[in-house]
C-alpha cells in the first residue's frame, strides 16, 4: 500500500459520515431515490440539488353510480427542487507519521473530529428544518401546561401529549407513523410521571424499542430547536434569550426528505506546502433533512 493513500481516507470519510445512530430520530426516513445535481462542481459557488415529484393528487370515489359516461378527473402533479445544505471543516494540520501507512485505526483517529463536527453541525440543523416556523392549523405549535419546574417553564403532562394529538388528527396527520423527538427537559418530565412512563422510558436507553405514547414513537435529541416569547421559531443557531422556549418536534415520517450529497476531500502533501511544512486537510460535505410540504409537522413548547 503506497506510504500516503488520500483516496481511502476520502472514502472511510464517507462511511462514518453514513452512520446515523448518533441521530435516531432520522431513523426509518430512507434516503430520496433521486440523483443529485452538482452546479458549477468543483467551484466556490458549487451547488447540490435534487429535484423531487410531488402531489396531492386524490382519485374521487363514486358510490352506487348509475351516470355514464363516468365523469374523467384530470391527474396533476408538480417538481420539488431541493438545495442540499453545505458542510466545510476548517483545514486542519496533520503530522507525516498519522497518515503513514492509511489503516483504518490511523484513517479514524486523524479525522474524527472532522466527522463529528459535519455530524453534529447536519443533525442539529436537520431537527431545526423539520420544526414548524409558527403554529397553524396545518403546523400545530402547542405550549406544556404542567406545574412550573421552578424556573417558569411549565412540565409535559400527559394530557398534553393527548391534546398535540387532537391537533395533529384534525391537521390531517392520518394514520401514518408519528414519531414526537422530545427534548431533554420534555423527557425528563415524563420520567417523572413513573406511573405511566417511568420503566418505560429508561427500558428505552437500555435498548428496548422506542416507546410508543399517545400515538407517537418517542425519540429525543439533545440539541432541539428554540421559539421566541411569541411562539415562533427562531433561526438556526440563533442566542437563547431567557423567554425563549426549547422545543419538542414531531412528524410523520413520509413527510420528510432527507438526501445525502457529495463529499470533497482536500488534501496538500507536507512536501507541497513549503511555507508551513504539515499536510493540510478538510471536507466539503452536502446533506439535507426537511418536510417536502409546510404540513404534517408539528411542536410542543
Amino acid at each position: 500500500m503506497p506510504a500516503n493513500f488520500p483516496e481511502v481516507w476520502l472514502d472511510r470519510v464517507i462511511q462514518n459520515l453514513d452512520k446515523s445512530d448518533e441521530a435516531s430520530f432520522l431513523n426509518g426516513i430512507p434516503e430520496l431515490p433521486v440523483d443529485v445535481s452538482q452546479i458549477n462542481k468543483g467551484k466556490m459557488s458549487e451547488l447540490n440539488k435534487i429535484y423531487v415529484p410531488e402531489t396531492d393528487f386524490e382519485v374521487d370515489v363514486l358510490v352506487n353510480n348509475n351516470t355514464y359516461p363516468i365523469p374523467y378527473q384530470q391527474y396533476s402533479d408538480g417538481t420539488i427542487e431541493i438545495t442540499l445544505d453545505k458542510y466545510q471543516t476548517k483545514v486542519v494540520t496533520l503530522g507525516d507519521d498519522e497518515i503513514i501507512g492509511a489503516s483504518y485505526d490511523k484513517i479514524d483517529i486523524a479525522t474524527r473530529a472532522l466527522v463529528r463536527s459535519i455530524k453534529s453541525w447536519k443533525y442539529k440543523k436537520a431537527i431545526h428544518a423539520i420544526a414548524p416556523a409558527q403554529n397553524t392549523t396545518a403546523t400545530p405549535v402547542l405550549e406544556a401546561t404542567g406545574d412550573d419546574d421552578g424556573t417558569g417553564r411549565l412540565r409535559l403532562t400527559y394530557k398534553d401529549l393527548v391534546a398535540f394529538k387532537n391537533a395533529c388528527d384534525k391537521a390531517g396527520w392520518g394514520d401514518a407513523k408519528r414519531r414526537l423527538v422530545l427534548n431533554s427537559y420534555h423527557w425528563n418530565d415524563l420520567l417523572l410521571d413513573r406511573e405511566r412512563f417511568g420503566n418505560l422510558l429508561v427500558d428505552y436507553t437500555q435498548g428496548k424499542p422506542k416507546p410508543v405514547i399517545a400515538g407517537f414513537e418517542l425519540d429525543t435529541y439533545p440539541v432541539m430547536p428554540v421559539y421566541d416569547s411569541n411562539n415562533v421559531k427562531k433561526a438556526f443557531g440563533a442566542i437563547k434569550e431567557s423567554t425563549d422556549k426549547v422545543a419538542s418536534v414531531a412528524f410523520v415520517l413520509e413527510a420528510i426528505a432527507k438526501k445525502t450529497g457529495v463529499t470533497r476531500q482536500y488534501f496538500v502533501k507536507a512536501e507541497q506546502n513549503p511555507r508551513n511544512q504539515a499536510n493540510e486537510l478538510s471536507y466539503r460535505h452536502y446533506y439535507i433533512v426537511v418536510p417536502f410540504q409546510n404540513r404534517k409537522i408539528g411542536a410542543i413548547l
